[in-house]
């Protein structure tokens, strides 16, 4: 029976796999998992073709703001899946894409949610900051909400 839930343990061991915090390209976008730029997913996320992730912690928020369009859910928080599945609707088959900072966190969420059954995960590879996939949002000055972290359960 596969485990539903995404713990802090299987964040942990997909940091190292990932190589977080080492500034490693993921191994996901060179495995041909699907990649945007985050121009491309601020487009799609106003078009409604998409929902868009930030999955970074909410001090990160709470410092930078989030895209104008993402919906925020923490990978560092209890119940994830299942907010996750509350701003989809309950589609597995939407057409999801994950931002974190750098883009190696939304690389390790998206193989996390195609092993859970969702078919269409997108990772926002250069992340909100930038890295070695891109410029990132907040640098290409894309618009950006400010948020109540206290306001988000």
């Amino acid at each position: 029976m596969m485990n539903n839930t995404i713990s802090r343990r299987t964040v942990v061991a997909g940091f190292l796999v990932a190589g977080v915090g080492l500034g490693a390209v993921s191994s996901l976008a060179l495995a041909g998992n699907p990649v945007m730029t985050a121009p491309q997913a601020l487009k799609e996320a106003k078009e409604k073709k998409l929902v868009l992730i930030d999955v970074r912690h909410p001090m990160e928020w709470k410092e930078t703001g989030i895209g104008v369009d993402a919906v925020p859910i923490s990978m560092h928080q209890g119940g994830f899946l299942a907010k996750l599945d509350k701003a989809i609707g309950g589609d597995k088959n939407k057409k999801i894409a994950i931002i974190c900072a750098t883009g190696s966190r939304s690389a390790y969420i998206q193989k996390e949610l195609l092993k859970r059954g969702y078919s269409n995960v997108v990772s926002v590879a250069e992340g909100m900051v930038g890295g070695p996939n891109g410029k990132g949002w907040i640098p290409r000055g894309l618009p950006i909400k400010k948020i109540d972290i206290d306001a988000i359960k």
